[in-house]
């Protein structure tokens, strides 16, 4: 396999392809038909090109034209990525529930409810919109974000794939009253949602059935009987939902004190189920497993199994978007080492990228997607290059500076958009990640084997560590100096700090004092934005 051209394949692919979704994602919201009408003729016009020198490619000897060639496929696949986000925007579908007032809509529960102080709050996809209740309605289509005031007495009981009739009383989300504050309208946007409705659950009807898909309702069913198994065997409740969190990724639970201490000492990744708990899981079974790796059957076994096992743990967290992304990357990656013997990191995190923004392209919005994929290439990129920077004889010295070089590289690679979606900046990350590092694989293990083998037993010594590893990361929370908050930056200084710290890294990886010096004027103008 020549990795000289194959191994960026991907890359190149996965660009031209983003920048498309990014900016056009803007352009959908002013729902201009015109600029609709042209990116598609362009896109058209480019696969038509693209079909025919293919095939009168050695013809035409446009081999000669490699350059060009390569330019044409990128213009197609960037107006291609337009023309997928535009697509996907469902305000602009001909049957949006928003276009024309109804009274009435029938709408289906599209994701696990959520109650919180008698609110119940969902995500919802409207089917059809009625002037009567007594007609066959219309076919309607369009998500909506659903807020119920729940009857204490007689409290409404709902899960994913309930059908529900609910008046028509839609309203625009508004923009946030200043800037500082957290811009509620587009996380919705950039989750294809633009109307919320508040009702009492005197105004609903629940309709007879379940219309829900059977996977994901299946993956929900198993993840709440899972939770309830913990909520069983433990007895504090702020253990009980670290816990449900750090496993499961159920965190209805969490209160904001808990999630407020992950934030400050920069340990929030530990709740969040993503790319470390499920690598946790990779790497416990490649031990396990790596007796099969000198026979050439055994080790398709062995990856069958890996793949079975980690697809299973998402099916246990109840495919969580954090989750399927991480066993969805983990996945490209193990098959690719598997079946090939020179495999580019990146290319396989870019090829995982792209079929996640084929599957839905507003995830480019989403902040763990953001953030993920940063993390993971901050790993792929800057910790050989930290870690080189001390050269240690000692092995147990090297491991432990090998985990710091971790730490940092994904802290540096994220820290821009840190910085930008969460204001703050926790001063004593190092500590803090060194000091859950143990803890936390050592509960992710036995969390999943309290769920896989029932030994309730093990609830105790569980509920102890997690309640000892919140008070030392409460200590470190309670530090002077512990994190630097209030933090604003606008989306231009998002890009000049992303630009500073790229420009500052290849300074330091290329001794190059110009990179140092050009680093040292984005700071500048950061500064003065």
């Amino acid at each position: 396999m020549k990795t000289s051209t194959a191994s960026g394949t991907f890359v190149r692919i996965l660009l031209p392809f983003a920048g498309g979704i990014l900016l056009f994602y803007e352009q959908t919201l002013w729902n201009n038909q015109a600029l609709i009408t042209w990116n598609a003729a362009i896109c058209i016009i480019m696969f038509i090109y693209l079909f025919i020198a293919n095939l009168l490619y050695k013809r035409l000897r446009l081999y000669r034209f490699k350059g060009f060639n390569g330019l044409a496929w990128s213009v197609f696949i960037f107006f291609f990525g337009a023309l997928w986000v535009i697509l996907h925007n469902e305000s602009l579908a001909e049957d949006h529930y928003a276009n024309k007032p109804h009274q009435f809509l029938k709408i289906k529960v599209n994701d696990e409810p959520r109650l919180k102080n008698n609110i119940l709050r969902f995500k919802a996809m409207v089917n059809v919109c009625y002037d009567h209740l007594e007609d066959d309605g219309n076919k309607a289509s369009g998500s909506l974000m659903v807020s119920i005031a729940t009857d204490s007495s007689n409290r409404l009981s709902l899960s994913y794939g309930d059908e529900l009739i609910i008046p028509y009383k839609i309203s625009t989300i508004k923009l946030p009253k200043q800037t500082s504050d957290f811009d509620y309208k587009a996380w919705l946007a950039a989750q294809n949602i633009y109307h919320q409705t508040f009702l009492r659950q005197a105004d609903l009807i629940k309709l007879p059935g379940n219309n829900g898909h059977p996977i994901i309702s299946f993956a929900l069913n198993l993840r709440k009987k899972q939770v309830d198994f913990y909520r069983q065997i433990m007895k504090d409740d702020e253990a009980f939902a670290v816990a449900a969190t750090l496993i499961l990724g159920y965190r209805t639970d969490l209160d904001k004190e808990t999630l407020d201490i992950y934030s400050k000492t920069g340990t929030i990744h530990a709740l969040s189920v993503s790319g470390m708990h499920v690598g946790l899981v990779y790497l416990v079974l490649n031990w396990m497993l790596q007796f099969m790796n000198r026979r050439g059957w055994l080790s398709m076994v062995k990856l069958v199994l890996i793949l079975i096992s980690v697809w299973f743990y998402a099916l246990l967290t109840g495919f969580s978007p954090s989750v399927l992304r991480s066993v969805i990357m983990l996945s490209v990656f193990i098959i690719a080492k598997s079946f090939a013997r020179k495999t580019s990191n990146y290319n396989i995190m870019a090829f995982a990228a792209c079929c996640l923004l084929l599957y839905d392209p507003f995830l480019i919005w989403d902040i763990g997607f953001q953030l993920s994929f940063l993390a993971v290439a901050g790993l792929i990129w800057l910790q050989p290059m930290i870690q080189n920077w001390w050269h240690i004889e000692q092995d147990w010295l090297y491991k432990i500076w090998g985990t710091v070089a971790m730490s940092l590289a994904a802290q540096l690679a994220t820290c821009p958009f840190s910085l930008y979606y969460f204001h703050q900046f926790p001063v004593y990350f190092l500590i803090s990640n060194l000091f859950i590092l143990i803890p936390i694989a050592v509960l992710m293990y036995m969390g999943i084997i309290i769920l896989l083998f029932r030994i309730e037993i093990l609830g105790p010594a569980f509920e102890w560590l997690i309640s000892f590893t919140n008070k030392g990361l409460t200590w470190i929370a309670t530090l002077p100096f512990s994190s630097v908050s209030g933090i604003f930056i606008s989306k231009t200084q998002l890009v000049v700090l992303c630009v500073t710290l790229l420009l500052f890294v290849f300074a330091l990886s290329e001794y190059k004092k110009r990179l140092l010096f050009a680093s040292l004027i984005g700071l500048l103008i950061f500064q003065l934005l």
